[in-house]
């Protein structure tokens, strides 16, 4: 993607806005041993950036487009230690780049991964998003998909891996299966990684694709450790963004516990959601504050395994001349949203 060809979300922004990561139980400790398995070399995490739930609120920053601020800043001013930093993409080969034309490492990607981590925080790095080429299509198999993961795993020593299944990497069967069969490879080959699969939903919670991601995920024995849904950009809906998003988050909880056999406990745990902060590209939709503090008390009451947000570019009020992506389209103080999620512990 380019600055004229903007990332998924951001084209919410452009329409909505008419001026769019107790500890994590299992998943928490197995992150901290993955750093104790690879390694100590240039690069690799500080030991305490995986502290605990820490890794539960890291919402997104999108670095490749529009005025992004420092992550260290961010950092400074809410107190958030994790980002999820999008987007990992083809660069027309089963080969990742950073929006699949920025090397993977070396750049200024790298250099805000290392100033993250410098400064006690850490990083997901999410895969896919709704535009450009996605590795699970230009990948042609599911041991090849794996790789172009590893790669970005052994770049940054990862202890996290997002998976953003959208458009028609989301809608294609085969490629669904792909992701699975990939994720299941990356589990076995890097103990104690914690993936998470972001997805888009209905008000009532996953649609026939969602559901099916996620059976197959099930069948093909994945021990994912986060589902995790968008509940925006749904094309209507009752009552407030943030219970409709409650609504969405009991629909995932149903079709994670049915298809996995979980407990009731263990499916809410095994779930995660992914807001977007003001404006959403439907008219019907603005996402408040109060309804991020709804979502909060939803995951604080569940514990669920993830709760991030698109994005920390657009926690900001609109000025004139706000590029798309750089504002939430809201009256708010800088990090408000931020501010809230931060407050998610697991």
């Amino acid at each position: 993607m380019h600055a004229d060809r903007p990332p998924r979300r951001t084209v919410a922004v452009l329409a909505g806005l008419s001026c769019l990561f107790l500890p994590l139980l299992a998943q928490i400790p197995k992150a901290t041993a993955a750093s104790d398995t690879r390694g100590t070399g240039a690069g690799a995490p500080p030991a305490e950036a995986a502290g605990p739930g820490s890794m539960a609120a890291a919402p997104y920053e999108y670095l490749g487009w529009g005025n992004p601020q420092k992550p260290t800043e961010v950092m400074a001013a809410t107190g958030v230690k994790w980002f999820t930093l999008a987007f990992l993409l083809s660069d027309g080969t089963c080969n990742p780049k950073w929006d699949g034309d920025r090397a993977l490492t070396g750049g200024s990607d790298q250099a805000a991964i290392d100033s993250i981590r410098a400064a006690g925080g850490d990083i997901v790095v999410s895969a896919g998003g709704w535009s450009g080429n996605k590795l699970g299509e230009k990948c042609s198999s599911a041991a090849a998909l794996a790789g172009a993961y590893q790669k970005v795993i052994d770049a940054y020593h990862l202890k996290a891996l997002d998976i953003d299944i959208e458009d028609t990497e989301f809608s294609k069967a085969a490629v669904r299966q792909r992701v699975v069969d990939a994720l299941k490879i990356v589990k076995t080959k890097n103990p104690g990684i914690v993936t998470y699969v972001t997805m888009g939903t209905t008000p009532t919670g996953p649609d026939a694709d969602g559901k099916d991601l996620i059976e197959r995920g099930a069948a093909a024995g994945l021990d994912n450790d986060g589902w995790v849904i968008m509940p925006f950009d749904f094309g209507g809906h009752s009552g407030t963004m943030g219970t409709a998003t409650v609504s969405a988050l009991d629909g995932l909880k149903a079709a994670v516990k049915s298809a996995y056999h979980y407990s009731d406990d263990a499916a809410y745990r095994h779930i995660g959601v992914s807001s977007m902060n003001g404006r959403t590209d439907e008219s019907d939709e603005t996402v408040t504050t109060t309804d991020f503090r709804t979502i909060l008390g939803y995951a604080q009451q569940h514990h669920i395994a993830r709760y991030a947000f698109w994005s920390v570019n657009r926690d900001r009020a609109c000025g004139s001349g706000g590029d798309a992506d750089a504002c939430s389209g809201v009256s708010q103080s800088p990090y408000d949203f931020t501010k809230i999620v931060v407050q998610y512990k697991g």
